[in-house]
């Protein structure tokens, strides 16, 4: 007997980008629903966005609101590329990126690669700091308008939309290739160098502008800002000035390298995000451990907390210790600590003294400028920042937190283990730091300050941030990018950070007074005293912060467990 065969099947529809934006929409309500803190976080990050957006038009627009094209060129090229350097580096060593929709999920779903990224692709362009760089930069257009008339009007549109596609395109790039070569142990170095490389490629440019400006030599910026307006970083953002000022035919060259950057980012973007989906990053093979002794127990121990004690402090320490060496989220932030040591005290030290003072970016004379105070300042940065990693230390565990929780785990015993396993890694990088920049500096005999101020600095931001993170921490998504955040988890980390720096800031103060007032007597006590002042001021946050942990362990793990 014959079996009837339906016409009536269902169409198969095809998937396409405005189905990924409509699922970041929806999940990204789903996530506000019964979170008023995140939404009120959302509101600050569009009013946040939107005072952003309006200076950033005001600058660009102003070459044609004053009607002088002098330095249209300059402005387009110099703010262009700090816009895409800034989306570039701010998501590895700050905010993080918004991967509402984690790529991980997609992996068993029979979709074209090309699908997927542009898919991903056209979500991530729905977020308020997307729409915040489109109106600042939309100032070009009017400036282009102003001195060109509707055509430069129109190019300068197409090269704004060009650069910020650029723009999200470089930092999914690279975050998400960044986030596959933390993931493989043995390129972490090599990835920590090139993130240190970047991020230091800064030091120059800023003293190389500040000069500039210094010294008002604008003929020598234009120059420059012309050289920039050729590549990638400015080529959108002057494509519309060239045709104002007659050079139609730069316009379609600059185009066209932007579209061969951008694909050139999405292709990358592309090999990345397979990799990071279908695993490909691995390990390699379990390492073969000979001359192993103390039995099964010892060898959970990590090498650098075998001096731990074989119970649940030692416990606890031996296994954070391990999490912040292999868990790619925790690596980046200690990638970060290591950039921002370098790179903060050698700019402060060697490049701000010297504008100060009115001599210039010489590093000789910088050195001689500088003092135990302004050391003292810098150290202080660089301590604030290195703690300001723990304010939401419970957000790497997640819902794993549970088992701490279920284990009745004592809350001082809980942040007193998680201080001492990050101090084991922190520590070491503080004390090069400091050491480095007093041999720099040509001042040898202050290593006791910059090491005294360092710990200072750093034992009150374990304090501050230990209770920052029992009071306002949040869920992370799982996914295996270091750099991801869940939709408003971006601007609650960065108002958080922003709070708890603040706050350890403050609780340092005492050591930039102390070394303004003893002169060089403090060179002798900064030492011991900073080392005493950062160990009981941590110590004392433990023990208060250990107190509201205690009452508030289920309300934590709940809020740091992702919501599906």
């Amino acid at each position: 007997m014959a079996v009837p065969v339906s016409t009536d099947a269902a169409p198969v529809r095809t998937v396409s980008a405005r189905h990924f934006v409509r699922l970041k929409l929806r999940v990204m309500g789903n996530n506000f629903r019964g979170q008023g803190w995140r939404i009120a976080m959302f509101i600050g990050g569009v009013f946040l966005g939107l005072w952003f957006a309006a200076s950033g038009f005001f600058l660009f627009a102003l070459p044609g609101l004053t009607g002088d094209g002098q330095y249209a060129v300059l402005v387009a090229a110099a703010g262009g590329g700090l816009l895409v350097l800034g989306w570039l580096l701010l998501p590895l060593v700050f905010f993080g990126v918004d991967e509402t929709l984690d790529p991980a999920r997609f992996a068993l779903l029979p979709l074209p690669r090309r699908t997927l990224v542009t898919g991903l692709f056209a979500a991530a362009l729905v977020s308020v700091p997307v729409l915040a760089v489109l109106i600042a930069s939309f100032g070009l257009v009017l400036t282009a308008w102003s001195l060109g008339g509707w055509s430069a009007g129109l190019v300068a549109v197409v090269g704004v939309i060009a650069g910020l596609l650029l723009c999200v395109a470089a930092s999914r790039a690279v975050t998400s290739a960044f986030a596959t070569m933390l993931r493989s142990r043995r390129v972490r170095d090599l990835a920590a160098v090139l993130l240190a490389v970047t991020a230091a490629l800064l030091g120059p440019l800023q003293v190389f502008g500040l000069a500039a400006l210094r010294e008002a030599d604008w003929t020598r910026l234009t120059g420059v800002a012309t050289v920039i307006g050729w590549t990638p970083f400015g080529a959108p953002w002057t494509a519309g000035i060239d045709v104002a000022q007659g050079r139609v035919w730069a316009a379609p060259v600059k185009l066209l390298i932007t579209v061969v950057a951008l694909g050139a980012l999405l292709a990358w973007w592309s090999r990345s995000l397979e990799s990071a989906m279908v695993g490909a990053a691995s390990a390699g093979k379990a390492p073969v451990q000979r001359g192993v002794t103390g039995g099964a127990i010892a060898q959970l121990f990590p090498r650098v907390a075998g001096w731990a004690r074989r119970d649940r402090f030692g416990a606890l320490v031996a296994r954070e210790a391990r999490y912040w060496w292999r868990d790619a989220r925790r690596r980046a932030n200690l990638i970060t600590i290591a950039v921002v040591g370098i790179f903060v005290p050698v700019m402060i030290n060697l490049g701000g003294a010297g504008f100060v003072a009115g001599d210039g970016p010489d590093s000789t004379t910088s050195a001689a400028n500088s003092s135990p105070v302004l050391v003292t300042i810098s150290m202080l940065f660089v301590g604030v920042v290195a703690a300001v990693t723990l304010a939401n230390q419970f957000g790497f565990d997640g819902s794993a937190y549970a088992v701490n929780v279920v284990a009745g785990v004592p809350g001082r015993v809980e942040l007193g283990a998680r201080m001492t396993a990050f101090s084991l890694y922190v520590l070491p990088m503080l004390a090069f730091v400091a050491v480095v920049l007093s041999i720099v500096l040509g001042r040898p005999g202050w290593i006791g300050l910059t090491i005294g101020g360092l710990v200072a600095t750093y034992g009150a931001g374990l304090a501050v941030n230990s209770l920052v993170s029992v009071l306002g921490a949040y869920s992370l998504p799982e996914t295996s990018n270091p750099f991801a955040m869940n939709s408003g988890a971006g601007m609650a980390k960065g108002l958080l950070t922003l709070l708890a720096m603040l706050a350890s800031a403050v609780a340092a103060v005492p050591m930039v007074v102390a070394a303004a007032l003893l002169g060089d007597a403090w060179l002798w006590l900064a030492l011991p005293v900073g080392a005493a002042y950062g160990l009981g001021a941590a110590l004392l946050g433990a023990y208060l912060a250990g107190d509201v942990l205690d009452r508030r362990q289920p309300e934590l793990l709940a809020t740091v467990t992702p919501r599906r």
